[in-house]
C-alpha cells in the first residue's frame, strides 16, 4: 500500500507495478515544473501524458450485456478530486458503475466512490439472495467485484465504515425490494446520512474531512435489459444510439445537471426558502453564492442545522466556515434523480464523464466521437456477419463502414482517451496540436483556471446479446 499524502488522507494506494511509460511521465511532470517558460510539448510527450491513466475491462460475449468498458482521467487539481469505479455483481448478473466528481478536496469523492455502490448492490439484489450472504460472514466488499480497484480505507475509519454498512444491510433485509429506481435513490440518501452520522459521532478529522467536503454522483446499473442511471450534481451521460436504417449516431441524455442553468432546479430550492431569502438562497449562479452543483453528497455545512455548525464546525474551523446568509438549512440534498431506459438493439454504448469533459464538448459530438470511434476500430477487427439471413444491403453497409472507418483511424485506441484528446485539442480541422500541448503544460496554479479533472468511462453493450433478449422477452 502507498498512503495518499494527503492532509486528512482517508484512503491507501496500492502501489502499481511501475512502468517505463509512467516513470517518463513522472519525470516530465518534474521538467516541467522546473522550466520558467511552459515547454513545448513533442507528440509523444502528449501521449504520455494522456494515456497514463487509461483502463480497458471486457467481458465475455456470450452472457453479459455490457461488452466492455473503457476509462481515463485526467487531472487538473493535485490530488485529482474526481473518483471513478466500475463493478460486476457477485450475486447476480449486471454491471454497476459511477463517476465522481469532488470539490472541497478530494476527501468525499474518493470515499463514494468506494461506498455508494456497495450500498446500491445490497439494495438491488433480491431479499432471499441478501439473507443468505448476511447469513455468512460478510462485509461490504461480498457484493461486487471492482475492477481497476487500486485504493482502500486507511483503518483508522475502515472499521466505522463497515458498521455503516451492515446496519444499512440489516435495515433493507427486511424490506422487500418494490422498484429498482427507489433502491437506488435510497442507498444515495442513506450513505449520505451515515457521511453526517459518522462525522458526528466519530469526531476526528478524517470523518469530518469527508463531511465539510462534497462530490456529485452519476451512477449506471445495467441488469438484462435494464439501464438505470442516478444523477445527483452536474456529471453527465449520455446513450449512443445508432440507427439501423442510416447508420447515423443519435444522442439520449439520460441525466438533467443540478445546476443554476436548470431552471426547474432553481425553483426548487428557492420554493423550499422563505421569501426573504430570494436573494441570497441562490447568488451568483451558487447556493449560498459558494457552491456551483446544486445538489451533492457531504457539503453538511450547507446541511446541517445552526446548531450543529455551532457546535461541531465553527469550533474546528472557524466561523468563516459557516456559509453567508446561513438562516434556514438545509439548502442542499443528495437525492438523486433515476432515469430508466429499456436496452435495445441500437443502442451501443453509454458515456459517463464528469463535468471538465462537458465544459468542452456537447454530449450530441460526444456521441459522434464514440460512434466514429467505434466503426474505426472495426477496420482492425476480422469482418463479422450478423447472425440469421443478411440481405446484400446489409453487406454492403458493413463494407461502407469498414472503408469509412480505414480512413479515419484515430490516434488513441481508447475512447475515453479519444474524446480527452478532442476535448483539448479538437477544431473545426481536426486536432490542433499546439492547443491540446498548451492545456498539458500550464502552470499547477493556473490550470484550474483553464480546464478542471476529466474522468471518463464509456460502457459498451453487447448488440447480438440485447438482439437475443429482446427477441425472448
Amino acid at each position: 500500500m502507498l498512503t495518499l499524502l494527503l492532509r486528512n488522507s482517508v484512503v491507501c494506494v496500492r502501489q502499481p507495478n511501475c512502468s517505463n511509460v509512467g516513470g517518463a511521465v513522472r519525470q516530465f511532470r518534474v521538467t516541467i515544473r522546473q522550466e520558467a517558460q511552459l515547454p513545448n510539448l513533442s507528440a509523444y510527450d502528449v501521449n504520455l501524458i494522456l494515456r497514463e491513466n487509461e483502463y480497458l475491462q471486457t467481458f465475455p460475449e456470450d452472457d453479459s450485456i455490457v461488452r466492455s468498458y473503457e476509462s481515463n482521467q485526467l487531472s487538473s487539481n493535485k490530488p485529482c478530486e474526481d473518483s471513478r469505479t466500475e463493478a460486476t455483481f457477485l450475486h447476480k448478473s449486471g454491471f454497476i458503475c459511477g463517476v465522481f466528481d469532488g470539490h472541497g478536496g478530494p476527501a468525499c469523492s474518493q470515499v463514494i466512490s468506494k461506498r455508494l455502490l456497495r450500498y446500491v448492490a445490497a439494495g438491488v439484489i433480491d431479499r432471499r439472495t441478501l439473507k443468505e450472504v448476511i447469513a455468512k460472514d460478510y462485509n461490504s466488499q461480498s457484493f461486487l467485484k471492482c475492477h481497476n480497484d487500486k485504493a482502500d480505507f486507511v483503518a483508522e475509519i475502515k472499521n466505522i465504515y463497515e458498521h455503516s454498512f451492515k446496519d444499512y444491510v440489516h435495515t433493507i433485509s427486511s424490506q422487500a425490494v418494490e422498484d429498482i429506481a427507489l433502491e437506488i435513490t435510497n442507498a444515495f440518501m442513506r450513505l449520505d446520512e451515515d457521511l453526517s452520522r459518522e462525522a458526528l459521532n466519530h469526531t476526528n478529522m478524517r470523518t469530518m474531512s469527508v463531511a465539510m467536503s462534497g462530490a456529485v454522483a452519476c451512477v449506471a446499473h445495467i441488469d438484462h435489459l435494464n439501464l438505470h442511471v442516478a444523477s445527483t450534481g452536474d456529471c453527465g451521460a449520455v446513450l449512443g444510439i445508432q440507427c439501423p436504417e442510416t447508420g447515423q449516431w443519435q444522442s439520449k441524455k439520460m441525466n438533467n445537471e443540478h445546476n443554476s442553468d436548470n431552471l426547474k432546479e432553481v425553483q426548487r430550492i428557492l420554493g423550499e426558502h422563505p421569501k426573504e431569502e430570494q436573494d441570497t438562497a441562490i447568488r451568483n449562479e451558487r447556493l449560498l453564492g459558494q457552491l456551483a452543483p446544486l445538489r451533492a453528497l457531504g457539503d453538511f455545512r450547507y446541511k446541517w442545522s445552526n446548531e450543529i455548525m455551532d457546535q461541531y464546525v465553527v469550533p474546528t474551523f472557524g466561523e468563516h466556515a459557516v456559509p453567508p446568509h446561513y438562516y434556514t438549512p438545509p439548502y442542499l440534498t443528495a437525492l438523486p434523480e433515476v432515469q430508466h431506459h429499456v436496452l435495445g438493439p441500437s443502442d451501443k454504448f453509454l458515456v459517463i464523464a464528469s463535468d471538465g469533459l462537458w465544459d468542452f464538448i456537447t454530449p450530441s459530438e460526444v456521441v459522434s466521437l464514440v460512434g466514429e470511434h467505434l466503426n474505426s476500430k472495426k477496420v482492425l477487427e476480422p469482418m463479422k456477419l450478423p447472425t440469421g439471413d443478411v440481405t446484400l444491403l446489409e453487406v454492403s453497409r458493413l463494407l461502407a463502414e469498414r472503408k469509412a472507418g480505414r480512413a479515419r483511424k484515430p490516434l488513441d485506441q481508447n475512447s475515453a482517451t479519444h474524446l480527452i484528446r478532442n476535448a483539448l485539442g479538437g477544431t473545426d480541422y481536426g486536432i490542433e496540436h499546439s492547443k491540446i500541448a498548451y492545456y498539458l503544460s500550464l502552470p499547477q496554479d493556473v490550470v484550474r483556471l483553464y480546464r478542471d479533472d476529466i474522468t471518463i468511462t464509456v460502457i459498451y453493450f453487447n448488440s447480438e446479446y440485447i438482439t437475443k433478449l429482446s427477441e425472448n422477452t
